[in-house]
Protein backbone atom coordinates (compact mmCIF):
# COMPACT_ATOMS: atom_id res chain seq x y z
CA UNK A 1 0.00 0.00 0.00
CA UNK A 2 1.44 3.18 -0.91
CA UNK A 3 1.87 5.94 1.58
CA UNK A 4 -0.03 9.09 1.68
CA UNK A 5 1.52 12.21 0.04
CA UNK A 6 0.95 15.24 2.17
CA UNK A 7 1.86 18.65 0.44
CA UNK A 8 4.94 20.29 1.26
CA UNK A 9 4.75 22.72 4.38
CA UNK A 10 4.05 26.50 3.36
CA UNK A 11 7.10 28.64 3.62
CA UNK A 12 5.64 30.56 6.86
CA UNK A 13 4.44 27.32 8.32
CA UNK A 14 5.32 27.13 11.90
CA UNK A 15 6.85 23.47 10.77
CA UNK A 16 9.43 25.41 8.90
CA UNK A 17 12.84 26.01 10.27
CA UNK A 18 14.12 29.12 10.49
CA UNK A 19 15.66 29.57 6.82
CA UNK A 20 19.83 30.42 6.63
CA UNK A 21 19.52 33.72 4.62
CA UNK A 22 17.29 34.65 7.63
CA UNK A 23 19.65 34.00 10.41
CA UNK A 24 22.20 35.42 8.59
CA UNK A 25 20.69 38.96 8.11
CA UNK A 26 20.42 38.85 11.90
CA UNK A 27 23.79 37.72 12.93
CA UNK A 28 24.70 41.03 10.38
CA UNK A 29 22.90 43.37 12.28
CA UNK A 30 23.44 42.73 15.64
CA UNK A 31 27.58 41.81 14.76
CA UNK A 32 28.09 45.53 15.43
CA UNK A 33 26.54 45.90 18.95
CA UNK A 34 27.95 42.78 20.21
CA UNK A 35 31.46 43.88 19.32
CA UNK A 36 30.23 47.42 20.95
CA UNK A 37 29.05 45.37 24.05
CA UNK A 38 32.38 43.50 24.43
CA UNK A 39 34.52 46.88 23.83
CA UNK A 40 32.77 48.39 26.72
CA UNK A 41 33.09 45.12 29.18
CA UNK A 42 36.52 45.46 28.49
CA UNK A 43 37.46 49.18 29.04
CA UNK A 44 35.08 49.06 32.07
CA UNK A 45 38.13 49.63 33.94
CA UNK A 46 39.19 52.60 32.36
CA UNK A 47 35.59 53.90 31.90
CA UNK A 48 34.41 54.01 35.41
CA UNK A 49 37.02 56.51 36.39
CA UNK A 50 36.81 58.82 33.82
CA UNK A 51 32.90 59.35 34.65
CA UNK A 52 33.45 60.23 38.08
CA UNK A 53 36.83 62.11 36.88
CA UNK A 54 34.42 63.81 34.49
CA UNK A 55 32.73 66.59 36.80
CA UNK A 56 36.28 67.52 38.04
CA UNK A 57 36.76 68.14 34.37
CA UNK A 58 33.65 70.25 33.94
CA UNK A 59 34.85 72.41 36.80
CA UNK A 60 38.47 72.92 36.42
CA UNK A 61 38.73 72.25 32.75
CA UNK A 62 35.48 73.80 31.64
CA UNK A 63 36.19 77.20 33.82
CA UNK A 64 39.69 77.23 32.66
CA UNK A 65 39.06 76.94 28.97
CA UNK A 66 36.29 79.71 29.49
CA UNK A 67 38.68 81.86 31.58
CA UNK A 68 41.71 81.68 28.66
CA UNK A 69 39.00 82.05 26.37
CA UNK A 70 37.82 85.82 27.73
CA UNK A 71 41.66 86.86 28.91
CA UNK A 72 42.38 86.16 25.10
CA UNK A 73 39.99 88.56 23.82
CA UNK A 74 41.92 91.17 26.27
CA UNK A 75 45.69 89.86 26.07
CA UNK A 76 45.92 87.41 23.28
CA UNK A 77 45.56 83.80 23.79
CA UNK A 78 49.55 83.04 24.35
CA UNK A 79 49.34 85.51 27.21
CA UNK A 80 46.29 84.32 28.34
CA UNK A 81 46.95 80.70 28.44
CA UNK A 82 50.13 81.66 30.24
CA UNK A 83 48.40 83.27 32.95
CA UNK A 84 45.62 80.52 33.89
CA UNK A 85 48.61 78.38 33.80
CA UNK A 86 50.42 80.36 36.37
CA UNK A 87 47.18 80.94 38.39
CA UNK A 88 46.03 76.90 38.15
CA UNK A 89 50.02 76.63 39.66
CA UNK A 90 49.73 78.82 42.59
CA UNK A 91 46.47 76.65 43.31
CA UNK A 92 47.56 73.54 43.01
CA UNK A 93 50.42 74.73 45.94
CA UNK A 94 46.74 74.67 47.94
CA UNK A 95 45.74 71.29 47.04
CA UNK A 96 49.23 69.55 47.55
CA UNK A 97 49.01 71.23 50.79
CA UNK A 98 45.42 70.55 51.58
CA UNK A 99 45.56 66.65 50.76
CA UNK A 100 48.69 66.44 52.69
CA UNK A 101 47.56 67.26 56.06
CA UNK A 102 44.12 64.86 54.92
CA UNK A 103 41.95 67.56 54.23
CA UNK A 104 38.76 67.38 52.05
CA UNK A 105 39.11 70.12 49.03
CA UNK A 106 37.69 70.53 45.74
CA UNK A 107 38.96 70.65 42.48
CA UNK A 108 40.60 74.66 41.57
CA UNK A 109 37.50 76.59 40.05
CA UNK A 110 38.55 79.61 37.71
CA UNK A 111 36.32 82.55 37.89
CA UNK A 112 37.15 85.42 35.25
CA UNK A 113 38.78 88.25 36.50
CA UNK A 114 38.98 87.30 39.93
CA UNK A 115 41.24 84.36 39.94
CA UNK A 116 40.34 80.45 41.08
CA UNK A 117 39.57 79.33 44.29
CA UNK A 118 39.67 75.50 45.85
CA UNK A 119 36.85 75.02 48.47
CA UNK A 120 38.19 73.13 51.47
CA UNK A 121 35.37 70.46 52.40
CA UNK A 122 36.49 70.98 56.55
CA UNK A 123 37.77 73.42 58.28
CA UNK A 124 41.74 73.01 58.82
CA UNK A 125 41.99 71.60 62.90
CA UNK A 126 44.44 74.72 63.46
CA UNK A 127 45.48 78.01 62.68
CA UNK A 128 48.91 76.37 61.86
CA UNK A 129 47.49 74.05 59.11
CA UNK A 130 45.37 76.67 57.86
CA UNK A 131 49.04 78.83 57.38
CA UNK A 132 50.38 76.06 55.57
CA UNK A 133 47.77 75.81 53.42
CA UNK A 134 47.60 79.61 52.74
CA UNK A 135 51.49 79.85 52.06
CA UNK A 136 51.13 76.85 49.68
CA UNK A 137 49.86 78.85 46.47
CA UNK A 138 51.95 81.72 46.95
CA UNK A 139 55.15 79.37 47.47
CA UNK A 140 54.49 77.23 44.59
CA UNK A 141 53.11 79.77 42.08
CA UNK A 142 56.27 82.22 42.96
CA UNK A 143 58.32 78.98 41.70
CA UNK A 144 55.80 78.93 38.51
CA UNK A 145 56.55 82.55 38.02
CA UNK A 146 60.31 82.68 38.74
CA UNK A 147 60.43 79.51 36.01
CA UNK A 148 59.11 81.92 33.30
CA UNK A 149 61.95 84.57 34.41
CA UNK A 150 64.71 82.18 34.06
CA UNK A 151 62.81 80.84 30.79
CA UNK A 152 63.25 85.03 29.74
CA UNK A 153 67.00 85.06 30.57
CA UNK A 154 67.78 81.50 28.42
CA UNK A 155 66.01 82.94 25.53
CA UNK A 156 65.72 86.81 25.61
CA UNK A 157 62.28 86.48 24.94
CA UNK A 158 60.33 89.55 26.60
CA UNK A 159 57.31 87.52 26.69
CA UNK A 160 58.02 85.39 29.48
CA UNK A 161 59.58 88.09 31.62
CA UNK A 162 56.23 89.78 31.07
CA UNK A 163 54.69 86.59 32.33
CA UNK A 164 56.85 86.82 35.12
CA UNK A 165 56.15 90.17 36.47
CA UNK A 166 52.66 89.18 35.98
CA UNK A 167 53.10 85.71 38.22
CA UNK A 168 55.00 87.66 40.57
CA UNK A 169 52.14 90.23 40.94
CA UNK A 170 49.36 88.06 41.46
CA UNK A 171 51.51 85.69 44.52
CA UNK A 172 52.57 89.38 46.23
CA UNK A 173 48.80 90.18 46.24
CA UNK A 174 47.66 86.93 47.19
CA UNK A 175 49.67 87.68 50.32
CA UNK A 176 48.29 90.79 51.98
CA UNK A 177 47.10 89.95 55.00
CA UNK A 178 43.37 90.07 54.99
CA UNK A 179 40.19 87.93 55.06
CA UNK A 180 40.33 85.26 52.67
CA UNK A 181 43.41 85.83 51.08
CA UNK A 182 46.43 83.73 51.33
CA UNK A 183 48.29 86.67 53.28
CA UNK A 184 44.94 86.46 55.83
CA UNK A 185 44.87 82.63 56.22
CA UNK A 186 48.79 82.92 57.39
CA UNK A 187 48.81 85.61 59.13
CA UNK A 188 45.75 83.02 61.54
CA UNK A 189 49.35 81.53 62.40
CA UNK A 190 51.72 84.81 63.02
CA UNK A 191 48.95 86.84 64.33
CA UNK A 192 44.83 87.88 63.46
CA UNK A 193 45.73 91.52 64.29
CA UNK A 194 47.79 91.81 60.94
CA UNK A 195 44.30 91.68 59.40
CA UNK A 196 44.15 95.41 60.30
CA UNK A 197 47.06 95.84 58.36
CA UNK A 198 45.65 94.19 55.50
CA UNK A 199 42.41 96.22 56.07
CA UNK A 200 44.48 99.61 56.04
CA UNK A 201 46.10 98.34 52.66
CA UNK A 202 43.13 97.73 50.55
CA UNK A 203 41.63 100.60 51.62
CA UNK A 204 44.78 102.32 50.37
CA UNK A 205 44.28 100.71 47.08
CA UNK A 206 40.59 102.05 47.26
CA UNK A 207 41.32 105.32 47.86
CA UNK A 208 43.52 105.38 44.95
CA UNK A 209 40.87 103.34 42.58
CA UNK A 210 37.64 103.85 44.34
CA UNK A 211 35.61 102.00 41.11
CA UNK A 212 37.89 98.35 41.80
CA UNK A 213 35.31 96.04 42.22
CA UNK A 214 37.52 93.44 43.10
CA UNK A 215 38.75 95.29 46.13
CA UNK A 216 35.31 95.60 47.11
CA UNK A 217 34.40 91.91 47.09
CA UNK A 218 37.47 91.83 49.51
CA UNK A 219 36.98 94.10 51.84
CA UNK A 220 33.34 92.81 51.84
CA UNK A 221 33.65 89.03 52.26
CA UNK A 222 36.92 89.75 54.79
CA UNK A 223 34.73 91.85 57.38
CA UNK A 224 33.27 88.96 59.42
CA UNK A 225 36.91 87.98 60.11
CA UNK A 226 37.96 91.69 61.06
CA UNK A 227 34.97 92.04 63.61
CA UNK A 228 36.14 88.63 65.26
CA UNK A 229 38.89 90.46 66.53
CA UNK A 230 36.92 92.97 68.56
CA UNK A 231 35.12 89.89 70.23
CA UNK A 232 35.14 87.32 73.01
CA UNK A 233 36.73 84.29 71.96
CA UNK A 234 35.64 80.77 72.76
CA UNK A 235 37.88 78.00 74.44
CA UNK A 236 37.37 75.97 71.02
CA UNK A 237 38.33 79.08 69.17
CA UNK A 238 41.20 80.26 71.54
CA UNK A 239 42.84 76.94 71.11
CA UNK A 240 42.53 76.92 67.61
CA UNK A 241 44.94 80.03 67.14
CA UNK A 242 47.57 78.31 69.86
CA UNK A 243 50.83 78.23 67.36
CA UNK A 244 53.99 76.77 69.26
CA UNK A 245 56.93 79.61 69.14
CA UNK A 246 59.19 77.90 66.71
CA UNK A 247 56.29 76.83 64.15
CA UNK A 248 55.39 81.23 64.26
CA UNK A 249 59.15 82.05 63.81
CA UNK A 250 59.26 79.97 60.28
CA UNK A 251 56.10 80.56 58.99
CA UNK A 252 57.11 84.43 59.79
CA UNK A 253 60.44 83.85 57.84
CA UNK A 254 58.84 82.31 55.06
CA UNK A 255 56.31 84.95 55.04
CA UNK A 256 58.65 87.91 54.79
CA UNK A 257 61.19 86.18 52.73
CA UNK A 258 58.77 85.62 50.08
CA UNK A 259 57.48 88.74 49.98
CA UNK A 260 60.93 90.13 49.85
CA UNK A 261 61.11 87.45 46.63
CA UNK A 262 58.60 88.63 45.05
CA UNK A 263 59.25 92.21 45.37
CA UNK A 264 63.01 91.66 43.95
CA UNK A 265 61.48 89.22 41.45
CA UNK A 266 58.81 92.02 40.43
CA UNK A 267 62.02 94.83 39.72
CA UNK A 268 63.94 92.28 37.49
CA UNK A 269 61.08 91.29 35.68
CA UNK A 270 59.35 94.37 35.49
CA UNK A 271 62.69 96.28 34.03
CA UNK A 272 62.77 94.14 31.20
CA UNK A 273 59.27 93.68 30.28
CA UNK A 274 58.10 97.55 29.74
Amino acid sequence: MDEPQFPPPLPNSRANPESPQKKSWWKKMLTPFAFVGVLLLKLKGLLIPLLKFFPVLLKTGGSMIFTIWLYGMAWGWKFAVGFVLLIFIHECGHLLVARFWGLRVGAPVFIPFMGAFIALKEAPRNAWIEAQVGIGGPMLGTLGAASCFAIYLVTGHAFFAALAFTGFFLNLFNLMPIGFLDGGRIATALSPWLWLVGTISVGAMLFASPSNIILWLILLFSFPRLLSLFRKKTEKELRYFEVAPGQRWLMGALYFGLILFLVVGMVLAGSVAH
